[in-house]
């Protein structure tokens, strides 16, 4: 029987209530409490309304007053409360405990590898006469023969290799067999994933990652092993030979084949070794390692794109927790084989950093995805299943990869190509695309390049291009890309339109600045005649965005797009087009050989083995700045009589967007207005370090006042100086409409807006009536004495806010440094101690 503590006060008439009489505790039989609980399932929060008719439709609680059930409901929520509080605090207690474990023996290890060097270094300082070295923290890789496939010809052979692998693999996961050194930028700590480290100084590339996950051992082994599902630079993996080993584990004789990130790469293909083994403390093991040999997989033509990598012990080590859940210790070590790359792209194979983030925590994250979506932790929108979410991402990545890629045993073939095209043009008929796809067209067509970067952030660039996407796309082109997949005709006469809005449906990343999400967005047309009104010129695409996490080190970006029917079906037949932009480690005499800022890498010189050559290869004033390399692919179906007038269009469409990125690129660049690489913020403006030049200089002759606290000798400093100044500087050009030319970072931040949107703002729109007046009553002043200064006021921001400033000042900037009239290039504003209203 249930009793509720229930407090009384004194009614209106000082008594109280005849029910409570008998004691402080109200007594519920277990058919009330029963009824009680049916309604709280359905509703643990009714209202008195709700509560009054449960007494009525309920006859053994008539006894029972509606104050009592009220205060029953809200003892019966806390109790819940404290229930769900408590099954939480296990539930962190349960992985706190299990990642001090791991701590400790991470801590473990790392002092017998102190001691190891220790020992190390005392037998070096007793020989110190020079001999040749090798490299101690990875001996197990430089030593170790390679075992062919010949060796591997019967079970007792492969047991032997599979043996040595796990024993090669343990050393590295928990043991000193390789010296890691903590991944930078990724902190070990209680909101973290897990504890990620690289190898600086192993032959090839060597990441590392410790977590626990709530999942079972064999659960998180079997999604592993399934690479293509999480590996989205894995396009195949086949298991050629499998049988048992001796002690009830698995060996498998694998072909895998990996994707190259860009078009100026080949392709790689591994062939390997897996053992799948129980270790006598019950821990999983799934280990791997490459076989020499000349096996080409199932079609030896198509290997022919491939290069053949080596895989170094490498594998899964899961450890089940007390209570629940997994301890996974994973490794990755490879040989890329980075000679086979221009020397421009050798970073991305030859960077730890980069295995780190694309392989190894890409698994983790994976597998901790799966885990909050069992458990229900996190919930997708649209009312659509998990893992059919996750299948259109991983369709979208898998398609645009396809279309980088353009690998011949998938039908494509280059069309018209000498070599000499920054833009290739690939085709892949109709009669090649999976079942299904687009049976009544010719096939579909895709316009690729690939591009280096400067000093551009990628992450910066790809939200650039996500928020604000009619500064390079072109809504015809989307509207003929989804007409055509609809089989329909394409309306002309359509005006460009703005992006209208975005759902994300699925935040696929584990941190709040989303490291992934897919999203449909929709993009509004509008006719210009209103025939055929009642037709929707409605785009709908669902786009995938990643690598938006500016502190994620080596990690590439991506904005990936499809156009898709407005219902959404599950199975949406999907046409992936987008950028990838993946940063490169930056490697001092690297300056030589690299390439002039945003120009189109020459396909032919740069599939050649060696440096990249570049007639414009230095960079101006020796600077360096960080690269990246920038990868677009368009796709666009098209029917057979029709190949020729779309294969021109996607040409010019792909070199008008890779221009529209390269104005944006300049302008979010930290160093855009950077002397160091010579950029102009328009065609017709002049460098930056000379505008920022002529700004001060004509400041200090009007006002006779210097602009900026400490002028520096140096140009690059005054212009850092004025970039970086509090008060809002603007340029505008002295034209019957005037339109702003330039903004320091102040300025942009102020009227909310880059510097690439900045030339469509005119000065009379930013003032209210009362500036604008002002502003007119002074120009005369200005034009004569050369400088104004105008009282506080209001002005508004592009985004429609109003801005409040204490006084502005607005001069005559010289191009010249005479001060004759025909010299005026612009007018220059200065917005002081600016704010939002």
């Amino acid at each position: 029987m249930a009793m509720v503590a229930h407090h009384h006060r004194e009614d209106s008439s000082g008594s109280i209530s005849k029910h409570l009489d008998a004691g402080k505790y109200v007594r519920y039989t277990a058919e009330q409490v029963e009824a009680l609980e049916r309604v709280y399932a359905e509703c643990p929060k009714p209202s008195s309304l709700r509560r009054q008719q449960l007494i009525r439709e309920c006859p053994i609680l008539s006894n029972i007053e509606p104050k009592q059930i009220k205060v029953w409901f809200q003892n019966r929520r806390c109790r819940e409360k404290q229930r769900k509080e408590s099954t939480r605090l296990q539930s962190v207690n349960r992985k706190l405990t299990a990642m001090n474990k791991l701590l400790m023996e991470e801590n473990d290890r790392l002092q017998k590898q102190v001691s190891q060097l220790v020992c190390e270094n005392g037998y070096m300082r007793q020989h110190l006469t020079p001999a040749p070295t090798t490299d101690a923290s990875c001996e197990s890789a430089v030593t170790t023969p390679q075992h062919s496939l010949r060796d591997a010809s019967n079970p007792a052979g492969l047991l032997s290799i599979a043996e040595e692998t796990l024993t090669e693999f343990l050393s590295k996961a928990t043991g000193t067999a390789v010296d890691w050194v903590q991944m930078p930028g990724m902190k070990p700590g209680p909101g973290s994933v897990g504890i990620f480290a690289i190898s600086q100084s192993c032959s090839g590339v060597a990441a590392r990652a410790c977590g626990l996950v709530s999942l079972e051992p064999i659960k998180i082994a079997e999604i592993l092993k399934d690479r293509p599902t999480w590996f989205r630079d894995c396009r195949s993996l086949e298991v050629f030979t499998m049988f048992p080993a001796g002690n009830g584990g698995t060996i498998e004789l694998l072909y895998t084949q990996t994707y190259a990130p860009t078009t100026l790469a080949p392709a790689r293909d591994f062939w390997t070794l897996r053992y799948t083994t129980t270790l006598e403390n019950g821990s999983l093991v799934v280990c791997e390692r490459s076989l020499s040999g000349t096996g080409s997989g199932p079609n030896a033509a198509a290997a022919s794109q491939f290069v053949r990598a080596e895989m170094f012990p490498s594998g899964y080590l899961i450890r089940p927790c007390d209570g629940g859940g997994s301890i996974i210790h994973i490794v990755d070590h490879l040989s890329l084989e980075a000679w086979s790359v221009p020397e421009v792209l050798r970073p991305l194979y030859e960077s730890s950093k980069v295995l780190a983030q694309k392989t190894t925590i890409a698994a983790i994250k994976y597998i901790r995805q799966i885990a909050q979506e069992t458990s229900g932790e996190v919930v997708y929108g649209l009312g659509r299943q998990p893992a059919v979410l996750r299948t259109f991402s991983q369709r979208l990545s898998r398609g645009f990869n396809d279309a980088v890629n353009g690998f011949n045993d998938d039908g494509w073939s280059i069309l018209n190509c000498d070599g000499a095209e920054d833009v290739v043009i690939a085709i892949s008929s109709a009669k090649n695309l999976n079942s299904g796809s687009l049976p009544i067209l010719g096939g579909v067509l895709c316009a690729k390049a690939s591009m280096l970067l400067q000093n551009v952030p990628p992450a910066v660039l790809v939200r650039f291009l996500r928020e604000h996407r009619s500064e390079w796309a072109d809504f015809n082109i989307d509207a003929y890309a989804a007409a055509s997949l609809k089989s329909t005709y394409v309306y002309p006469g359509m005006r460009p339109t703005k992006f209208t809005g975005s759902q994300i449906i699925m935040p696929l990343g584990h941190t709040i600045e989303h490291e992934e999400m897919l999203e449909v967005i929709r993009l509004e047309g509008h006719l210009l005649s209103h025939e055929d009104a009642f037709m929707s010129r409605d785009i709908h695409l669902l786009q995938m965005c990643s690598g938006i996490d500016e502190s994620a080190v080596g990690a590439c970006s991506e904005l990936v797009f499809a156009p898709i029917d407005e219902m959404f079906p599950d199975d949406a037949q999907l046409l992936p087009s987008g950028f990838r932009i993946i940063p490169l480690d930056p490697k001092p005499g690297d300056l030589q050989e690299s390439l002039a800022l945003h120009k189109t890498l020459d396909l032919t010189s740069s599939l050649e083995v060696g440096p990249a050559a570049s007639n414009n290869g230095k960079v101006a004033g020796g600077a360096y700045s960080a690269r990246s390399i920038l990868t677009i692919a368009f796709q666009f179906p098209f029917e057979s009589n029709l190949q020729d007038n779309v294969a021109s269009m996607a040409r010019q469409y792909v070199r008008s967007v890779i221009s529209s990125v390269q104005r944006v690129a300049m302008a979010i660049s930290p160093s855009g207005i950077s002397p160091s690489i010579g950029s102009k913020l328009s065609p017709a403006s002049p460098e930056a370090v000379t505008l920022a030049h002529w700004i001060c200089q004509s400041y200090s002759l009007h006002t006779g006042a210097e602009l900026l606290a400490a002028e520096s000798s140096s140009s690059e400093a005054l212009l850092k100086s004025l970039w970086h100044h509090q008060d809002s500087i603007l340029c505008c050009s002295l034209k019957a409409v005037p339109v702003f030319t330039f903004a320091n970072q102040a300025g942009l931040d102020m009227l909310e807006t880059t510097l690439v949107t900045l030339q469509d703002v005119t000065l009379d729109k930013i003032f209210d009536d009362c500036g604008r007046k002002a502003l007119f009553s002074e120009l005369a002043k200005i034009m004569q004495q050369g400088f104004a200064h105008l009282p506080g006021g209001i002005c508004m921001s592009t985004m429609g806010r109003h801005i409040s400033y204490e006084q502005a000042v607005v001069w005559k900037v010289f191009a010249e440094d005479s001060a004759n009239a025909s010299g005026v290039h612009c007018l220059a504003l200065s917005f002081v101690n600016w704010s939002f209203v």
